[in-house]
């Protein structure tokens, strides 16, 4: 087999493309593949399909392909220019490259396949790439991954905010519980920064939206309820965010009485702080008996802990009749605590009721969003961090958008009418 023909099948060329010539370097160490097109044929126009006269060409261009055999190898073209009759003169698409870029499309699906396994310094370090072309993959990935994506506003929505550096700065993550997927990353976590997703779509779209779940957030609240129909009834504070406040307010009552304890000399619940927050199913076996132990003195903490413990079975409810037969005297027994921290978050709970009842209709949960926020802070730290905020989202797209990234490789052509 001739090294053109067999050039033509690695690089997938159909007519009229043909692969000209092959060039095999030695200092430095290459191979140039110069690729052309049969003469006196009309070629597609870019925007319409429609087949028109070869205008002219451009400047010959390179495109670095994969390696052959460790050997860098590029490919080289004069791209011919159609004049057509709507659009006038454009450029025709090669089939081995997207627009605007100078590596094959091979080549960027090889990089896209790193890039989601390490960070762009190491892809160009592996690679041999500069930094900025490793990136431009990225920034053409997401764009075509968008492209591609079909218009649609999940039936559950998860809402929840993740930060983008220090003092403060945060994005606002919204994401499809169904698919697992982020829908849209909005800079800080203002009401507005939630309503422009929700501007995106009708009143009829944003009909169908099911559920929305969020943490106490009053800024992500009165946007949902700005926006969504019968918000009131579809928002759904996350269990989770409820049951953090009531291991909060359990783990301040443990600080303030072993200070106390401590100014007697009494280091009894020193190294005890996740003792007192574990799910009870979860507690290691080595812990359980000194734990039972110690709960059943006669600590505050331990009144703590038996209040936040017996809430969870709040949950467990089918019909919200029965949660609140449940929450009623639950919240007596809180509130007549003498706890200051679960009186608090006891309050705030009921405060927020409504929309934690939302949960036995719905049973959602933030759990998605955390995942994600869990891999999103994967990304920054193999990243060392962000300092640029679209790069940040970008990022973010890229490793959890659910994107369509790869660039389509052509197996066929329309090929070139004879003129």
């Amino acid at each position: 087999m001739k090294d053109t023909e067999l050039y033509t099948r690695l690089l997938g060329i159909r007519r009229p493309w043909y692969v000209k010539e092959v060039r095999l370097s030695d200092s430095p160490e290459r191979i140039d593949v110069y690729v052309d097109h049969e003469p006196g044929i009309e070629m597609p126009c870019p925007e319409c399909d429609d087949y028109c006269p070869v205008y002219d060409h451009l400047s010959q261009r390179e495109w670095q392909h994969l390696h052959t055999c460790h050997v860098p190898t590029y490919i080289h073209t004069r791209l011919p220019r159609v004049k057509c009759k709507q659009h006038g003169v454009r450029c025709v698409i090669s089939q081995w490259s997207e627009p605007g870029s100078d590596l094959t499309r091979a080549l960027e699906c090889h990089l896209i396949d790193l890039e989601k396994e390490c960070s762009v310094e190491a892809a160009s370090r592996l690679t041999g790439l500069s930094w900025d072309r490793c990136w431009g993959v990225i920034e053409r990935a997401v764009k075509r991954g968008q492209l591609r994506k079909e218009r649609r506003l999940p039936a559950q929505i998860g809402v929840d905010e993740k930060s983008f550096a220090k003092h403060h700065k945060y994005e606002t993550i919204v994401c499809d519980l169904e698919k697992s997927t982020v829908e849209y990353v909005g800079e800080d976590r203002r009401q507005e920064s939630l309503e422009a997703y929700f501007q995106l779509f009708t009143q009829e779209e944003l009909e169908t939206i099911e559920s929305v779940c969020m943490d106490m957030w009053d800024p992500f609240i009165s946007a949902t309820m700005a926006y969504v129909p019968d918000a009131d009834t579809k928002i759904v504070f996350d269990k989770y965010h409820v049951m953090s406040y009531l291991n909060e307010a359990t783990d301040e009552v443990r600080r303030q009485e072993h200070k106390e304890l401590q100014a007697q000399n009494n280091e009894v619940l020193k190294g005890t702080k996740y003792w007192w927050l574990y799910n009870p199913d979860n507690i290691p076996e080595f812990l359980r008996p000194a734990f039972d132990n110690l709960r059943k003195m006669d600590f505050k903490v331990s009144r703590a802990w038996a209040i936040k413990e017996n809430f969870r079975r709040f949950w467990d409810y089918r019909h919200e009749g029965w949660a609140l037969r449940f929450f009623k005297p639950w919240y007596f027994w809180a509130t007549h605590s003498r706890l200051e921290p679960i009186i608090k978050a006891a309050r705030t709970i009921k405060n927020h009721l409504s929309n934690i009842l939302t949960y036995l209709r719905h049973r959602i949960t933030n759990a998605i969003p955390e995942a994600l926020n869990a891999q999103i802070e994967k990304v920054k730290r193999m990243a060392q961090g962000y300092r640029n905020r679209m790069h940040y989202r970008i990022a973010i797209y890229f490793h959890c958008g659910g994107l369509d990234l790869y660039p389509r490789l052509a197996t066929t052509t329309s090929g070139g009418h004879p003129q």
